[in-house]
């Protein structure tokens, strides 16, 4: 029986092993570098960074969706989904439809003005479920970042 809940704590090692996974798939595995105790620090703290929820099939995790919430000074607060990964032998059996489902609630119970993503231009399968949901897929903005380093070295 397929179980969506709120991401735990004790979670996290399974969360970076999806994350991991989906970096693997983005062919990006090596950027990678965040730790359990980050992922610790950051989100089971009085003012939490994300939140999570998990798909679980018979006590395994099999799948998330981790976001945060964002605020877009023309529209308001947004959900932000930052990674959202079924494994690869859990695909096309309905797991990311109830995921993804769970994650539009949480839109709505929180009143949020929509939710957004990233999906690399490539990703067909992930471009062709977005668009069940009749999303709209932007091929005008781009993405921009400062890293740490660069960011030090100024």
């Amino acid at each position: 029986m397929l179980i969506i809940r709120k991401g735990k704590k004790k979670d996290l090692p399974f969360v970076l092993g999806l994350i991991k996974e989906l970096a693997k798939y983005e062919n990006a595995l090596d950027e990678v570098s965040i730790t359990i105790k980050e992922l610790e620090n950051d989100g089971f703290n009085e003012y939490p960074n994300y939140y999570f929820l998990v798909a679980e099939k018979d006590t395994e995790i099999i799948g998330m969706s981790f976001y945060w919430i964002r605020y877009s000074t023309w529209k308001g607060k947004f959900l932000f989904l930052e990674d959202f990964i079924v494994k690869k032998e859990y695909r096309r059996q309905g797991v990311g439809k109830e995921l993804f489902n769970a994650t539009i609630k949480i839109c709505k119970k929180l009143n949020l003005n929509g939710m957004c993503w990233q999906v690399l231009d490539w990703n067909n399968p992930a471009i062709n479920f977005y668009k069940k949901y009749n999303a709209d897929i932007s091929k005008i903005w781009l993405n921009g970042k400062l890293t740490k380093k660069q960011i030090e070295q100024f």
